[in-house]
């Protein structure tokens, strides 16, 4: 097996430029934060429920309390939290608000750590 030419040339690189190469490719240091944010929202499982009862349908307060089985008021709260992190959005009918999944960018970074989970 041959050395890859960017391995070589890494290689040949100091500890300095090497250290210097990488800290240029990495994300500014707010842009990691906000990336730990997001992350961080999808630490708890009743968030994680809401956003896959949303995959199937836009649901209601209402509709997503009955199907997880816990309070509107902590329902309310999870989806408040949701949609600052911009993960769903809502819609109005009337006195009806109506949750789904804000896009489907949603869907990918979720189908993305359920494959990490499974891969075993």
């Amino acid at each position: 097996m041959s050395a890859n030419p960017e391995s070589i040339q890494q290689a040949n690189l100091s500890h300095e430029e090497l250290i210097a190469q990488v800290k240029d490719q990495m994300p500014d240091e707010e842009t990691l934060y906000d990336l730990a944010e997001l992350f961080k929202v999808f630490g708890d499982t009743t968030r994680v429920r809401i956003m896959c009862a949303l995959f199937e349908q836009e649901l209601s307060v209402t509709d997503i309390s009955e199907l997880l089985g816990m309070g509107q008021s902590a329902i309310s709260h999870q989806l408040r939290l949701l949609r600052s992190a911009r993960l769903v959005r809502s819609r109005r009918d009337g006195k009806m608000a109506y949750y789904s999944l804000d896009d489907e960018h949603v869907r990918e970074i979720f189908d993305k750590g359920l494959a990490h989970i499974e891969e075993r």
